[in-house]
């Protein structure tokens, strides 16, 4: 068996690449390495095919799809302020990017594709869970983006019969989560100031909840979408509890300060995954709880990370209150 995993030196793709290699898999990642590093490959490099490609454009990058088995399309742009501010860019790697791979992946003729979508698509929703047959409505150019991608994918499923399935992922966290230089996911915002000493920045007064899903969890949803023999759906993928950001804060223990909160962020993130209980018999194994001592244990990882304070934050998503409001 063959597999391409796209995005596979970021987070979540680096922890599918060793889910696949224990499975025997071989595998092929091709990464751009805007978001991902190579560290979260370095334990695996001799074990693997590594491809520095821009998928926005095509080139030689698809000959590695011939006879290949599955592809899971990870490579995404990701955060809200700079999707406002470069929003050309965030089209051209998740919306052309995607048509790419999904054209390589229909000429090689692979047996399974797997988008990997956003639960941003739903935008602040009215219904809690949220099932994925609520309303679209996203609030900023990477959610669109990532809806468009996903669009892409399930149009090629109906009208090719092209073998594909999209699971939309909420709020995933674990050990190698992201720590560019960009603001964005709390537990790197958090991760960081925790190193520093610093209090973390609570967004409002903290009671805002969040699907907090662990990567593990994440991946087994990815490994058990592509051995099912489904296809043209679309999954949530999330923990099927809600978390709220003070007890985030309780759990990895220290002083918080609050800052303003901001427009287009739901008060709630909460996935209805019957959908994917039902049809694909998966089920988040990991607590909040367990999920945060893990990342604990490996927290160094973020010690290069930036560290955000109120004043950083304010300069950072200056434009978020501006065309958000």
């Amino acid at each position: 068996m063959k597999a391409i995993v796209t995005g596979g030196a970021g987070f979540i793709g680096s922890h599918l690449v060793d889910a696949l290699l224990d499975e025997n898999i071989e595998v092929t990642v091709l990464d751009n390495f805007s978001t991902g590093r190579q560290e979260n490959l370095s334990h695996i490099s001799n074990k693997i095919k590594l491809v520095e490609c821009d998928l926005s454009i095509n080139s030689d990058w698809n000959r590695h799809f011939k006879n290949v088995d599955w592809v899971i399309h990870l490579a995404a742009l990701a955060d809200i302020v700079p999707s406002i501010q470069q929003p050309e860019s965030y089209f051209r790697a998740n919306v052309d990017g995607t048509f790419n791979v999904l054209q390589a992946s229909k000429k090689s003729e692979v047996n399974r594709f797997i988008y990997i979508a956003s639960s941003s698509c739903y935008g602040i929703p009215d219904n809690f869970p949220t099932s994925e047959s609520d309303e679209i409505r996203p609030q900023y150019p990477y959610a669109l983006a990532k809806r468009m991608g996903e669009e892409l994918v399930m149009h090629w499923a109906n009208i090719y019969n092209f073998p594909a399935l999209s699971l939309r992922f909420f709020n995933v966290y674990g050990p190698r989560s992201r720590t560019s230089g960009t603001y964005g996911a709390v537990f790197g915002v958090f991760l960081g100031q925790k190193l520093a000493g610093l209090p973390y920045t609570v967004v409002g007064d903290g009671e805002q909840t969040r699907d907090f899903t662990f990567v593990t969890d994440i991946v087994e949803a990815i490994l058990t979408a592509i051995k099912s023999n489904v296809t043209k759906q679309i999954y949530n993928v999330g923990s099927g509890k809600t978390v709220s950001v003070n007890r985030l804060v309780e759990l990895l223990g220290g002083k918080k300060i609050n800052i303003p909160k901001r427009p287009g962020e739901p008060d709630s993130t909460f996935a209805d995954i019957s959908k994917i209980r039902s049809e694909l018999d998966w089920e988040p194994q990991i607590s909040i709880e367990e999920g945060v001592a893990e990342i604990l244990k490996h927290i160094d990882y973020w010690k290069n990370a930036p560290v955000w304070t109120p004043e950083k934050i304010a300069t950072a998503t200056k434009d978020w209150f501006r065309y958000l409001s």
